[in-house]
């Protein structure tokens, strides 16, 4: 089994560092750059599942490829926030009209900028997006190229208390913000396999969750680590690790965000998902 890593997904990054994670299915973890890439890399063959947040698995359905959702992640409410500078005149959600925001587009990013944008009467097309590659969108913002920054863990804690930002929107109160775990149909994973996955990722998010230490060490330990132990330990305490079969409703969930991202003009087709098979 082939299993996709990007640094953005900590579940499947602590898995690949846990002893003995999907022992039962002869893993070959799988690195890679970023969430964005999960689907050509199932789509070569290169992985087997991968995890991501929510908007990556709609963009695969709105191209064609048939996705199989395996399992979902708890809400993660601490994941992302959007940031203005302290000293500009963005107070609010209404203010960002007419701004530059620096986003990773195409990932929840752009589905947090929709839904705070909706609460105001206001759309994607009321902003100019950024898309931040590989910019230093804090350095990006706070010296003036663009306006608002939509950031994520683990760097948004390494941020958030800073006198020279201000926070605009957390996603907690916006959006659901899971880490979605998924596959292609053409796969062809059996139920008892997903079911399989499902446990494990359980098994794996509980034992993080009752050591904490370890698994911060583990991470502070990884080459090129954006962190030390106590920081990834500030990062991992924010989090609900646990995991749940990919019903229907968070089918529905996912459905709402792919007719947000339509409306708002991100996909230029409607995007119906599939239900889950039932299992075995």
């Amino acid at each position: 089994m082939r299993i996709g890593v990007h640094p953005n997904n900590l579940h499947l990054r602590l898995a690949r560092l846990w002893p003995g994670s999907f022992a039962g299915l002869e893993p070959e973890f799988v690195m890679y750059g970023e969430g964005r890439d999960t689907a050509s890399l199932l789509e070569s063959g290169r992985i087997h599942f991968g995890g991501t947040g929510s908007t990556p698995p709609i963009e695969a359905d709105a191209k064609g490829l048939d996705v199989r959702y395996i399992a979902a992640s708890a809400p993660r409410p601490a994941n992302g926030a959007i940031f203005a500078r302290a000293d500009s005149d963005i107070r609010m959600i209404a203010d960002l009209a007419g701004k530059r925001i620096s986003l990773v587009d195409g990932s929840f990013h752009t589905y947090l900028l929709a839904r705070s944008l909706e609460g105001e009467g206001l759309g994607l097309a009321d902003v100019t997006r950024i898309e931040s590659g590989n910019l230093d969108s804090l350095r990006e913002l706070l010296e003036g190229r663009v306006d608002a920054w939509v950031a994520m863990s683990p760097r948004l804690e390494k941020v958030a208390d800073r006198q020279d930002l201000r926070l605009i929107a957390r996603c907690g109160s916006t959006i659901p913000n899971r880490s979605l775990f998924w596959t292609l149909e053409r796969h062809g994973l059996s139920a008892a396999t997903i079911n399989a996955i499902v446990i494990e990722l359980d098994r794996i998010g509980r034992e993080v969750t009752a050591n904490i230490r370890k698994a911060a060490e583990l991470l502070a330990a990884e080459e090129g680590s954006e962190g030390d132990g106590e920081s990834w330990e500030r990062v991992l305490l924010s989090r609900d690790f646990s995991v749940v079969p990919a019903d229907d409703a968070i089918i529905e969930e996912q459905q709402e965000e792919a007719d947000t991202l339509y409306r708002h003009g991100h996909f230029s087709n409607p995007v119906a998902l599939k239900r889950p098979a039932l299992t075995a």
